[in-house]
């Protein structure tokens, strides 16, 4: 089987230069460093697009997929340029997201939105811009988006989202399909909701089922699995009421490489069992054969990038752990912190000493928890290195933070030897845009 580019922890264009420093995308990480400043993101366009044909390429025996990027990954006015020229749609679940691809030219029939609480200024400006699916996770959303589409006389085209039951083995807060979430309809309440589309809700066209069992998946067979639930609730649909249902969105969730310890399966095993399955499926419930939503988000992005920082202060606890400090931590990448998430590092500048050592990386913020890598063997640290981390393209700038009211980093584009700002660094000026300090409180 093939091996597919979430299976690697670095980028596709990741190398050693003649100056013995690292680059990507054919730059200087140190002088991309010197010029643009850390902590700095860094995306690799050929990577993304290297991931994009692999899914591509993965799922050629099934025509009938949809691409959808889960924009919650990494959401930007660039990178929604890239996925849209590369054929794909996007899975959003705020304005915010839709609105940047919006803006980004990509085609709103290819987009959909997802979420558990959508607010009525979301769902109308999703109407607006012509969203193509809505997934409906509750009642309240049905009764407002039904509410909604008839006060500007429109039809919603919607799926429903339902809890399968099915349990992936990854970190709990990153569990969405088992039967305790609270994302989606309880199988138990399917009925319920296809009632009041079909008797009430005259303005919502029901097309299908959306399932969703999680993130940094590694365990292939819960996709047969989600698939034989939404494939068998289909045909039961279709029999009770007479409704040929012929879409499925079995989410995405595939896991990628972060450390040397972890093996996620490749795009083409997965695809090969999802496939295998749809075809399984639809002869033994005698369905059509479904528009099939996929919805990759990390596996896209995360390889793509890599965080530098500099190094700064050192601690060596007597007897015990050896720290160095960087400039960013848990405010560019709060992972480490919320989910207890491991990466892998290097020194990007050239290192002409043999000698390594066992430390701990830190972050620069006020919290003993700030700690974004334990236990790393590095060559010997110098004030001033760059630290380079893999696999950061996802949820790393999209969860930032201001936290201690520090300035979130700039993002660079790089490929074939050109990079190119795609992020602005903020500045102190940006953190206090938006401050008030009414008339009364002004010295």
């Amino acid at each position: 089987m093939a091996s597919s580019t979430n299976q690697y922890i670095k980028p596709a264009t990741a190398a050693r230069n003649s100056d013995g420093n690292l680059s990507i995308g054919g730059c200087d990480l140190v002088s991309l460093a010197d010029k643009y400043g850390t902590p700095l993101y860094v995306l690799d366009e050929k990577t993304i697009r290297s991931i994009c044909k692999d899914y591509k390429k993965a799922f050629e025996k099934y025509p009938k997929v949809r691409m959808m990027y889960a924009s919650k990954a990494l959401c930007t006015g660039a990178v929604a340029s890239i996925l849209a020229n590369e054929g794909f749609g996007f899975d959003t679940v705020s304005a915010g997201e839709i609105y940047t691809v919006y803006k980004a030219g990509a085609d709103m029939s290819k987009v959909l939105f997802n979420g558990n609480n959508k607010s009525y200024d979301e769902l109308s400006l999703a109407l607006e811009l012509g969203v193509g699916r809505f997934s409906v996770d509750n009642f309240l959303e049905l009764a407002l988006l039904n509410q909604i589409a008839q006060a500007n006389n429109k039809t919603a085209d919607i799926l429903l989202r339902i809890t399968p039951g099915i349990e992936c083995h990854t970190h709990e807060y990153i569990q969405t399909g088992h039967l305790d979430s609270k994302f989606g309809f309880d199988l138990t309440q399917v009925d319920e909701a296809i009632d009041l589309i079909l008797n009430e809700y005259k303005n919502l066209k029901l097309h299908g089922l959306h399932a969703h069992i999680g993130s940094q998946i590694f365990e292939t067979g819960i996709y047969p699995d989600e698939i034989e639930i939404l494939a068998k609730e289909i045909s039961r649909i279709d029999k009770k009421y007479g409704l040929t249902l012929d879409e499925i969105n079995i989410g995405g969730g595939l896991g990628v490489k972060y450390t040397q310890d972890d093996f996620p399966p490749s795009v083409y095993e997965v695809a090969d069992l999802i496939v295998t399955k749809l075809y399984d499926v639809i002869e033994k419930y005698n369905i059509p054969e479904p528009f099939v939503f996929l919805e990759p988000g990390r596996s896209i992005i995360s390889t793509a990038g890599v965080t530098l920082y500099t190094l700064g202060s050192s601690k060596q606890v007597p007897h015990g752990t050896k720290y160095h400090a960087i400039d960013g931590g848990m405010a560019d990448n709060p992972r480490p912190s919320m989910y207890q998430a491991k990466y892998y590092a290097e020194i990007a500048n050239a290192k002409e000493t043999a000698n390594s050592e066992m430390v701990t990386i830190a972050g620069r913020f006020c919290e003993s928890g700030d700690i974004l890598i334990r236990n790393i063997v590095l060559p010997e640290i110098n004030e001033g290195d760059i630290l380079c981390v893999y696999n950061t393209g996802a949820y790393n700038y999209s969860m930032a933070s201001n936290y201690n009211r520090v300035q979130k980093p700039a993002m660079v584009l790089v490929n074939d030897s050109d990079a190119e700002v795609i992020i602005k660094r903020e500045t102190l000026d940006d953190l206090v845009a938006h401050d008030i300090i009414p008339d009364r409180l002004k010295l």
